[in-house]
């Protein structure tokens, strides 16, 4: 027999940030959270895992590069807690069970976008191994009790369990049981939420999420006051636009959260500088946008938000991704061209884009070719998905195909 599973999880995009540890450990957040699931058809981490008593160790390799487990390190907590759910859920209730979580696993993972530039890889990519680990010890457990496991891999992965809009409780009992995310709303309920990516940069970041946040818990003033008195409130004024499909108040408390997030940062010692000229022009373009859409229809159009990096994420609905493209394009030229899978443009082309009337087209300057190195556009998406053999990234031998 060949025990083996492949699953796929998604990228999310947060909207109220996660931003500092009370558990450095078990990654407890200092706040909630909450993040729309972007497609997997655009932007997804697919891993296989297989397990196998031939096999001498647990070994993981990453878009085909071997990455090293070392307890008590993340990928190693995650794999220990999924084996000590196989043999508590299955195996010690049914003595037939294969001893899975006896067997070293081999587990192969790949990213279809860049690690460490700020477009959430390590979020995608732990929830698609608890997804496959999962589905490879057919656990009983639902999205929010595998979440428990993903987070302890990265924070923002147990958002990654689900579709749609997601909520990550922080909890409040010390082991962490209660830190757990939830579904607010399912893909289906707002579906014409669509997501603009310009990739500033695909570089590694300078300052890694995990130590700049705890710099950040450690010396800012301005995060005490966020964590006590600023999320709880804006949870649920964005909770409550979700239900409502209110895009104008989720583009409010979506493109301020954001802002605050950057100034915590900024407040912490030495300061911390995520965005770039390009990412504050984008701001600039995206509020001048607003401001012409609020004069005409008194609602605002298109929301920005930034996690640590310099990348903007532009929120809108589906019926205003044609005016964000051609005003980005404009000031932002692309060398490969717009990559149309919506199929907003006549024959793919932008041209050289354009502005809506009315907007003041000194709020920014137009930069070279490059600046914005890529346009990703992407909509709201599902949760993992458990795919076929044929999908499997692991050949007969249980190392990478990529390694044949």
């Amino acid at each position: 027999m060949v025990y083996q599973a492949t699953a796929s999880a998604p990228v999310n995009i947060a909207c109220i940030k996660y931003w500092g540890k009370r558990d450095t450990k078990l990654i407890l957040p200092t706040n909630s959270s909450l993040s729309v699931t972007l497609s997997q058809d655009h932007l997804r981490s697919t891993t296989t895992s297989r397990a196998d008593p031939s096999f001498a160790k647990d070994r993981l390799w990453l878009n085909g590069k071997e990455e090293e487990i070392v307890a008590p390190g993340r990928l190693a907590t995650c794999i220990a807690e999924l084996k000590k759910l196989r043999k508590e859920l299955v195996e010690d209730k049914d003595s037939s069970a294969p001893k899975l979580s006896t067997f070293p696993v081999h587990i192969a993972s790949f990213n279809n976008f860049p690690t460490a530039a700020g477009l959430a890889s390590s979020a995608s990519g732990f929830a698609a191994l608890v997804s496959s680990l999962a589905a490879l010890y057919a656990l009983p457990c639902s999205p929010s009790t595998l979440s428990l496991i993903a987070r302890q891999g990265s924070g923002s992965a147990c958002r990654s369990l689900f579709g749609g809009y997601v909520a990550w409780e922080q909890g409040v009992l010390d082991d962490g049981s209660d830190s757990l995310a939830v579904e607010v709303a399912p893909r289906s309920h707002w579906p014409e939420m669509h997501a603009l990516i310009c990739v500033v940069s695909d570089d590694k970041k300078g300052t890694s999420s995990t130590s700049g946040m705890q710099r950040t818990v450690q010396t800012s003033e301005l995060l005490q006051h966020r964590i006590k008195h600023v999320v709880p409130k804006r949870m649920k004024e964005i909770e409550a636009a979700i239900k409502a499909k209110d895009f104008d108040a989720f583009a409010k408390v979506t493109m301020a959260d954001s802002n605050q997030f950057h100034a915590v940062a900024l407040d912490t010692e030495p300061p911390i500088f995520y965005m770039n000229d390009v990412s504050r022009s984008i701001i600039a373009l995206i509020v001048e946008y607003n401001r012409v859409a609020i004069e005409k229809t008194g609602k605002r159009k298109a929301a920005y938000t930034y996690d640590a990096g310099p990348n903007a994420v532009i929120y809108t609905l589906q019926e205003n991704v044609k005016e964000i493209v051609e005003l980005i394009v404009k000031y932002f030229p692309q060398k490969d061209g717009f990559k149309d899978p919506f199929q907003l443009f006549a024959g793919g082309s932008v041209g050289e884009g354009r502005v809506v009337e009315g907007f003041n087209e000194a709020v920014a300057k137009k930069f070279e070719v490059g600046a914005v190195k890529g346009l990703i556009h992407t909509n709201v998406g599902d949760g993992p998905r458990v795919l076929g053999a044929e999908e499997a990234l692991l050949g007969p031998d249980g190392l990478p195909k990529s390694l044949a």
